[in-house]
């Protein structure tokens, strides 16, 4: 059986800054709203939430926070468990307290551009000591060296602790072929808003939304709909919704997800360096694009 707790729509929860500290009511009002906008379960401590410039002392207070205010009501998973050292990310599991987490997502080693053997090496590793399920994590654009599906497909069979993938390659090929020759109860998830429903179309599971952190209800009814066949009101809901996408990444993630947030006035759109804000050429685009995607829904 699959871990229904990770099927349909996950969302990358973003970390809101202050004055280049941590603005918890800010990330408190973000929980709410993704929550109330009906998502499956909260990725906490992934790339939308900056987790690369948090030291790990920011990194245990921003999940602790957020256990602490989702309280139960819906799956946490922990994204900050990568790495290029697969001693060191192997001592960091052992020695972690993953009281009240449910999965923890861990990309592919970055920059050193291991080998399929070694990839595969890397997460036998951590699933081996991991005391809670993984979640495999594909994002070539990031890491620069590509999980190939045999290798996705060689690790799901391996161990049952390894219980799916976020494939963020873009590659419906790819895609189709884990999706054929996986083990049944593996799971298969978007980790590109821009595809999700068609991987969900082909056999996919849902997705770990960026958009979702703005638009929650829409994102989720759209990766519901498909999940349930219907396909019609899948596309409507992708269609109404699908002139953001270009707009969130223009600059990069989280850079226009945060200016979206800010417009809907959930928190500011400070990030850390060396990432920095959307230009005002570009914030007043998304913003218009925004206000139009709204509309669309409102005519729904």
């Amino acid at each position: 059986m699959k871990d229904h707790r990770f099927i349909g729509t996950g969302v990358a929860i973003v970390t809101p800054f202050k004055n280049n500290e941590i603005d918890f009511p800010a990330l408190a009002r973000v929980i709410e709203h993704v929550i109330s906008g009906g998502v499956q379960y909260i990725v906490v401590l992934g790339s939308t939430g900056e987790t690369a410039t948090l030291n790990e002392t920011e990194a245990r207070q921003v999940l602790d926070f957020c256990l602490e205010k989702i309280n139960n009501r819906v799956p946490v998973v922990a994204g900050n468990f990568g790495g290029n050292d697969t001693k060191e990310l192997v001592s960091k599991i052992k020695n972690y307290n993953f009281s009240g987490v449910s999965a923890i997502l861990s990309s592919s080693p970055a920059y050193v551009k291991p080998s399929q053997e070694g990839i595969f090496r890397h997460y036998q590793a951590v699933s081996d000591v991991s005391p809670v399920p993984v979640i495999l994590y594909n994002v070539p654009g990031r890491t620069r060296s590509n999980m190939e599906w045999t290798t996705t497909v060689r690790l799901a069979e391996y161990s049952k602790n390894i219980i799916g993938i976020k494939e963020a390659s873009g590659d419906l090929i790819q895609t189709t072929r884990i999706i054929k020759n996986k083990p049944a109860d593996f799971i298969v998830t978007s980790g590109d808003d821009e595809v999700a429903l068609p991987m969900v179309c082909i056999g996919g599971d849902g997705v770990i939304s960026v958009m979702a952190n703005a638009l929650p209800t829409p994102f989720s009814a759209m990766i519901s709909a498909a999940l349930q066949n219907n396909y019609e009101r899948a596309r409507t809901l992708n269609f109404a919704t699908y002139d953001l996408h270009h707009w969130l990444y223009i600059e990069g993630n989280p850079v226009g997800i945060k200016s979206a947030l800010e417009i809907l006035g959930f928190c500011s759109n400070e990030v850390r360096l060396p990432l920095s804000p959307l230009s005002s050429e570009n914030y007043s685009k998304l913003s218009e694009v925004l206000k139009k995607v709204q509309n669309n829904l409102a005519n729904l």
